[in-house]
């Protein structure tokens, strides 16, 4: 793998981070990635975002070596091979990760059981639909541009 994985990582981590929160300030979804991140490590909700950011890229960094193994061993890469690996990667974040939240976030309420005095954020649902109707629909257009500009630059 090329070291200038780190560098288009970094780019399309920057872009899906960006468009996720751009996508909640326009207020088509009130999914804040980073908060409920940060949250999972902090109850200091200032703090809660940087830690939350700090994650986010981190976990961005990481998968864009997962995106550009895919590319090598397909031994090319392509934006439509990208957009593609990033659909398949929205879709398991919001069908698998998102609604498993709960299970592992201290801070987050179950959808059976709502909320208590420890676990006062609202659980995403499927697909994190409890953030808004839109959410599902942002969340694969970030992700899909996030796979479109690792595939687009990634050489194998």
């Amino acid at each position: 793998m090329e070291s200038s994985t780190l560098l288009w990582g970094f780019l399309a981590t920057l872009v899906l981070t960006t468009t996720l929160r751009l996508s909640q300030a326009l207020q088509l979804t009130r999914l804040d990635v980073p908060y409920l991140l940060g949250t999972a490590f902090t109850g200091d909700r200032d703090r809660a975002k940087i830690v939350g950011y700090a994650v986010h890229f981190l976990n961005g960094w990481w998968l864009a070596f997962v995106y550009a193994a895919y590319f090598h061993a397909l031994h090319r890469s392509s934006v439509w091979l990208g957009a593609l690996m990033g659909l398949l990667h929205g879709l398991f974040v919001l069908a698998i990760v998102v609604p498993s939240l709960p299970a592992a976030h201290p801070r987050m309420a179950w959808e059976s059981r709502g909320p208590d005095p420890t676990r006062l954020l609202e659980p995403p649902g499927f697909l994190a639909l409890n953030y808004g109707k839109q959410t599902p629909l942002v969340t694969l257009a970030a992700h899909v541009v996030y796979g479109m500009i690792l595939g687009g630059l990634c050489r194998p």
